[in-house]
Formats: structure tokens, C-alpha cells, sequence
């Protein structure tokens, strides 16, 4: 009963002109998956169409580098390291003694190597290291007048 009416449904809509195509329809634009608004779309596409749209995929990839710091520099750089910012292809890294600043400026060429195999060749152009900071200076009747000195942790 069923193909019977399916038969006579197709006979009609031949009738009119109006069969089913029998190609599949072509794709218009720049080659993108089109879909039907009520369609489903992947998770993962949707977050990535997202992030192309809104220009997010670049900060969302340095998001990543610094969340995976350990793994791309190694523990124990990591350990007295980290990743502060990231703007115009400078990565800012704190380093919690001078010793270790001075080190992340020895290795800075290997990690800016490091860090475009992650992100893309050419992202990252320089590594700016900071020292540890002074910290709050005691107050007390000895002063010697003069420029601050660089705070030094000596170690």
C-alpha cells in the first residue's frame, strides 16, 4: 500500500514538474559546509566558525601555549618561569629569580622557535623577560641617597 502510494505521489509531482532531483545541489560560495538553519551543526566546527568570526584564533592560541607552559618549555624552566603576556609578537615571561631572567635570555631564540611550532610560523618575533620585583622597601633612619638598585635576589 505504501509503494502505491509512493508510485502515484511521484506520477503527480511529474505531472506538475516537480520531481526530486536527481543530482545532489551544488555548493555556493567559498566552498564552506552549507546547512539549513534547524540543522545540527559539530561542536568542535561551531567553536571554531565561532572564533573565526569573532577573530579569536590567535588569542585563543596563545590561551593554549600559556596553559600548556610546562609541556612546551620543560619543568623545570617552568617551575621559575611563566607566561605573562602576549601583544605584537612579545611574549612577556616573569622569571621568579634574576638567574633564572638571565637564563630565559640565553635560550630566547630557542623559545621564540619553540613557541611559532606551537602557533604558526612567524607569530611570535621576540621573548621580553622580567626579574623578580623589589617588593616593598623598608622604611628606617639609613638611607643612602641614589637611584634605586636592581633588586637582586641573588639566587
Amino acid at each position: 500500500m505504501a509503494r502505491e502510494k509512493l508510485a502515484q505521489a511521484k506520477t503527480d509531482a511529474l505531472k506538475r514538474g516537480q520531481l526530486p532531483r536527481a543530482e545532489p545541489r551544488r555548493r555556493s560560495g567559498s566552498g564552506g559546509q552549507r546547512r539549513d538553519s534547524g540543522d545540527p551543526l559539530q561542536f568542535g566546527r561551531a567553536i571554531r566558525d565561532l572564533l573565526a568570526a569573532r577573530g579569536w584564533e590567535q588569542p585563543v592560541a596563545v590561551g593554549g601555549v600559556f596553559g600548556r607552559w610546562a609541556e612546551i618549555v620543560g619543568p623545570e624552566l617552568a617551575a621559575h618561569t611563566r607566561p605573562e603576556t602576549f601583544e605584537d609578537g612579545e611574549v612577556v615571561v616573569a622569571a621568579d629569580s634574576t638567574a633564572w631572567a638571565t637564563q630565559v635570555r640565553l635560550l630566547a631564540s630557542t623559545l621564540v622557535k619553540r613557541l611559532n611550532e606551537e602557533l604558526g610560523d612567524g607569530i611570535v618575533t621576540r621573548v621580553k623577560v622580567h626579574g623578580p620585583g623589589a617588593g616593598q622597601r623598608q622604611a628606617g633612619g639609613l638611607r643612602v641617597r641614589g637611584s634605586r638598585g636592581p633588586g637582586d635576589t641573588y639566587g
